[in-house]
């Protein structure tokens, strides 16, 4: 879930304030959560079960609940057992204080024991969002009970806000960062969200206080993992097949805005090739004045090939990269902090040599894109406004180059790019058994069909299948892709075949003078916007080229039009007076004394002058 550090996030808010469904979203993209709650239930409350029962039905399939109700113990020991790769969400700290206060937990120091929790909040390896109620915001409680409840709140937020690595707000369903001991990505979660409950009827009852806060950027989005699901529940995905009718780019709109730039208060020849950004920008907004692309999702797609197109590479080294994204390090998780993206890292199914048979099985093919396109789903729902398309799965440079040598019929060598190793070194050997393992693929398949799903199946397994999903989903949520690496231009190749629309909302940032990558963009239309010759692995490109990309859009809406019309009449003289009348037809008479131009002769033939000495021009000697 941490991104740049991040591992635990405190959640305040007030009575239906958005904070439950904000912290929700945080780990929306995670399928197994360790949800803990702290509310005690009365059967003799039929409101509050209800309440709780419509907490209970938010839930994902795949989360967990643990109940923790009863003794403020239960809690810090669940934080303390916690494993590192767990994800936990405790909803809230009020009903903590709650039990706190019981008087049959009584005699208690109070203090000691917030503090144990905010000790246990601190060394937690988990991935961990606290949900607290905030402590009031002007009256103190008239009965004694509501100042002991808000007193202890109070206190309880304060040690568990110090322990957290980030302290959220929610006003109005509105995050707003009040603590943050980094740099802060990106805005996460949508952008209101509904808290169907309040967490406690203790907190209800007792009006809290808070001093003043100041306005900060949004938290961050966590890094989330999503699994593979051999049964590819994805949200009923739509049946994968060729003529697949997915929304188009409103292209009248991109030669609009395109248009429109000409007539911009704007000093020099205008925007460049950057004019393709906005273009592009307009018509996958469906809008002349383009919005930059300010909630951006990197899609990290972590699948190991089996067989000689992985030759080169090692799964033990993918699969650091993964867990590098994950917990904020790296160059793709460094970038996308610095652009302010957040990052989901989507674990596909591993894929067998191909030299040896299928990939994948047609059911597998069918799962891994169902699972993309659910990716591109959530992404819409939390609006998202552009996707990432990266890859760090041992052989899918090697699984892309099968891929385009089966659609488009390149020579494997001409398209597999050079593999590096360790030290800056070209690994030839490495590279050959990546040919020969295409082209043993090809051969094997050479009588069979080739189809999208049959090309997914025998060469392109898990990542690049995922990929085609998460292509096609985000092309029917109307979601801009950034290309960046094999993974993702095979991905695009494939969606073409099967909806023809797909390719039309792909951008090539750039092609890192990888031939693969080159000979698809050529094949799908897609000309790169820069050439930053970035080698750092798939998506880096596309993140240190976003800021740019992101300025063509602000300028394209941020400009007015200039004073002057395009096309109006020469500024330097004005002077249409008589005397200015006269001057005229006096030059159109008067040819003798300057003469202007000369008309050629086209009968007239050019003779090359003779040298003034010996050269390349001469072959006379005797000078």
């Amino acid at each position: 879930m941490s991104v740049d550090g991040w591992k635990s996030v405190l959640v305040l808010g007030g009575i239906r304030s958005g904070k439950s469904g904000y912290a929700e979203s945080l780990v929306a993209d995670t399928p197994v959560v360790r949800y803990v709650a702290t509310g005690a239930t009365d059967p003799a409350d039929a409101e509050w079960l209800a309440r709780i029962e419509a907490h209970r039905q938010r839930r994902p399939h795949g989360w967990h609940t643990d109940e923790v109700t009863g003794h403020p113990a239960k809690l810090i020991e669940v934080l303390s057992s916690a494993q590192p790769e767990e994800t936990l969400l405790v909803d809230d700290l009020g009903g903590w204080v709650s039990a706190l206060l019981d008087p049959t937990h009584q005699p208690a120091d109070d203090r000691a024991t917030i503090a144990e929790l905010a000790a246990a909040v601190r060394a937690c390896p988990a991935r961990l969002v606290l949900v607290s109620p905030e402590a009031g915001l002007a009256l103190v409680p008239t009965t004694p009970v509501g100042r002991a409840f808000a007193d202890a709140l109070g206190v309880t937020n304060q040690a568990v806000a110090e322990a957290a690595d980030l302290v959220t707000l929610v006003v109005a369903g509105q995050p707003v960062t009040i603590k943050s001991d980094g740099t802060v990505s990106a805005s996460a979660g949508p952008a209101a969200v509904a808290d169907p409950a309040a967490t406690t009827p203790a907190a209800a009852a007792a009006p809290v206080a808070a001093a003043p806060v100041a306005a900060a950027p949004v938290v961050a989005a966590p890094v989330a993992a999503v699994e593979f699901d051999a049964d590819g529940d994805a949200g009923q995905p739509p049946a994968f097949k060729p003529g697949m009718t997915l929304p188009m780019p409103a292209e009248q709109v991109r030669a609009t805005s395109v248009e429109r730039l000409a007539t911009l208060d704007q000093p020099g020849s205008g925007f460049g090739v950057l004019e393709r950004v906005v273009g592009f920008a307009a018509a996958t907004q469906d809008h002349a004045t383009p919005r930059p692309w300010d909630r951006v999702r990197v899609v990290l797609l972590h699948g190991d090939h089996g067989g000689g197109v992985a030759a080169g590479d090692s799964p033990q080294e993918s699969s650091r990269r993964a867990g590098q994204a994950r917990s904020g390090e790296g160059p793709l998780a460094r970038l996308a902090a610095a652009a302010g993206a957040d990052v989901t890292v989507v674990e596909a199914p591993a894929a067998a040599p191909i030299e040896d048979g299928p990939a994948l099985t047609a059911d597998e093919v069918q799962a891994a894109l169902a699972l993309g396109w659910d990716v591109a789903q959530q992404a819409g729902l939390a609006g998202v406004q552009a996707i990432v398309v990266a890859a760090c799965g041992a052989g899918g440079a090697g699984a892309a180059a099968a891929v385009l040598a089966a659609t488009t019929g390149a020579e494997p060598a001409a398209i597999l790019g050079r593999v590096a190793a360790p030290g800056k070194k070209i690994d030839d050997a490495a590279w050959m058994l990546r040919c020969a393992a295409v082209r043993d693929a090809l051969h094997r398949t050479r009588r069979g069909t080739r189809g999208a799903l049959d090309v997914l199946s025998q060469y392109g397994g898990g990542d690049i299948a995922v990929a085609t999903g998460l292509l096609l989903g985000a092309t029917a949520n109307r979601i801009p892709v950034l290309l960046d690496g094999p993974v993702g231009v095979a991905a695009a190749l494939v969606s073409r075949d099967l909806a023809g629309q797909a390719r039309h909302w792909c951008l090539l940032p750039d092609h890192g003078r990888q031939p693969t990558v080159r000979h698809a963009a050529d094949v799908l239309g897609l000309t790169p916007i820069v050439d930053l010759q970035l080698d750092l692995g798939e998506g880096t490109a596309a993140l240190a080229a976003l800021p740019l990309l992101r300025c063509a859009p602000t300028l394209a809406g941020a400009l007015g039009e200039h004073p002057t019309p395009a096309g109006s009449a020469d500024p330097v003289s004005t002077d249409t007076g008589p005397d200015r009348a006269a001057e005229d037809d006096a030059d159109d008479t008067d040819t003798d004394e300057v003469t202007l131009f000369v008309e050629p002769d086209d009968e007239a033939q050019f003779v090359e002058p003779e040298p003034a000495g010996p050269g390349p021009a001469s072959t006379d000697t005797t000078r």
